[in-house]
């Protein structure tokens, strides 16, 4: 490892300086506790920039639920073991009754978010999903709905025969507030024909965000690493995350976290580790400068990664997750409720509040 505790870099970091390609791979290969270190300070910057100077020592965190309406899909993606074809016997499609008991029971858990997305199912059509938003809208206000990740969105633009924008433009409309960074995987093309090669390629996958927050709701975006790709690789994904906030500012957060290969098509030599994922959050914090917001990911890490994650650059703990479907599909399965989260947060040092999609604390 290279030491760059006196180095020039450093002191760029420190200042607020933006970082190219090339100087985040010099600092991926520096020790993990300095590296760590820097990231923490570029939490600070971030939250000064933002406005939240005071609140630095604030982590927050969301009450939600991952719905996943359909786990039919056709693009049969290797890392992928939640998906099914219609021909599976556990395939399904959520009723409105089946949504209403899941919001039902997050109205009551005080949750203000649902994440819904699914599979690319071939045949449900344009009306389905409208009368989906206009039924969860009109019943639960209060419940925002983040959901349908951008390669969903490019499958609707192709099935329902609409321009991309129109798509978008219905949804939003229907009562869909923002859109999670779902399907981004590696961006960087060679990679993607490797684990998903029927899924949309990296452009397509920008283009979407793009419109998005031309059209007014904010994204969340997201890494998943460790199965074929580079250091190089991962680089290139955040350098094209960077670019694109540069161009519409409508990511309010990123999240990363490590491919879970268990009962996956997907093989690998070695399942990447917690060293590697706190690396990864870390120098993702110090070459993101434009999105203020970092979540640790308790999901697939576990509560107590999650919680060192605090200390690389996280500011936020995602989600307590009343549901998860899709990585206990792959053999990783942790749950955490409210007080939990809370815990952790106070555990690490610091103060926890609960926010929305926005990030605007809500005690």
């Amino acid at each position: 490892m290279v030491a760059v505790a006196d180095s020039i870099l450093t002191e760029r970091i420190l200042t607020g300086a933006r970082i190219s390609a090339a100087e985040a791979l010099e600092l991926y290969r520096s020790p993990l506790e300095e590296l760590g270190a820097l990231a923490e300070a570029r939490r600070v910057q971030a939250k000064k920039a933002a406005g939240d100077g005071d609140d630095a020592g604030i982590v927050t965190y969301i009450v939600d639920r991952n719905i996943n309406y359909t786990n039919v899909c056709n693009v049969y993606c290797k890392f992928c073991a939640f998906y099914r074809t219609e021909k599976d016997e556990d395939h399904y499609v959520l009723s409105h009754e089946q949504l209403d008991q899941k919001l039902d029971e997050l109205s009551a858990a005080g949750g203000v978010q649902i994440l819904m997305q699914g599979g690319h199912h071939p045949k449900l059509q344009f009306d389905w999903y409208i009368d989906l938003l206009q039924h969860i809208r009109s019943k639960y206000p209060h419940i925002n709905i983040h959901g349908f990740s951008p390669p969903e969105f490019q499958h609707f633009a192709e099935v329902f025969r609409m321009p991309l924008r129109e798509v978008i433009r219905a949804f939003k409309a229907a009562g869909l507030g923002s859109i999670p960074g779902g399907g981004g995987e590696i961006l960087v093309d060679r990679v993607r024909q490797r684990i998903s090669p029927l899924k949309c390629n990296s452009d397509a996958w920008l283009e979407v965000m793009q419109i998005a927050h031309e059209e007014g709701l904010n994204s969340s975006a997201t890494m998943m690493f460790g199965h074929v790709e580079t250091v190089e690789d991962r680089i290139e994904h955040l350098q094209r995350l960077r670019d694109q906030q540069d161009v519409s500012g409508g990511f309010t957060a990123f999240i990363c976290w490590t491919f879970q290969p268990d009962n996956t098509v997907l093989k690998i030599k070695q399942r990447a580790g917690v060293a590697e994922y706190l690396r990864m959050q870390a120098l993702a914090r110090i070459f993101l400068d434009n999105i203020s917001n970092v979540q640790s990911s308790w999901v697939t890490q576990g509560p107590d990664i999650g919680q060192v994650a605090l200390r690389y650059g996280a500011n936020d703990f995602g989600s307590v997750m009343m549901e998860e479907n899709v990585v206990s599909s792959a053999g990783t399965t942790f749950r955490l409720n409210a007080a939990d989260i809370e815990e952790l947060i106070r555990g690490a040092g610091y103060e926890p509040r609960r926010r929305n999609n926005w990030y605007q604390l809500l005690n």
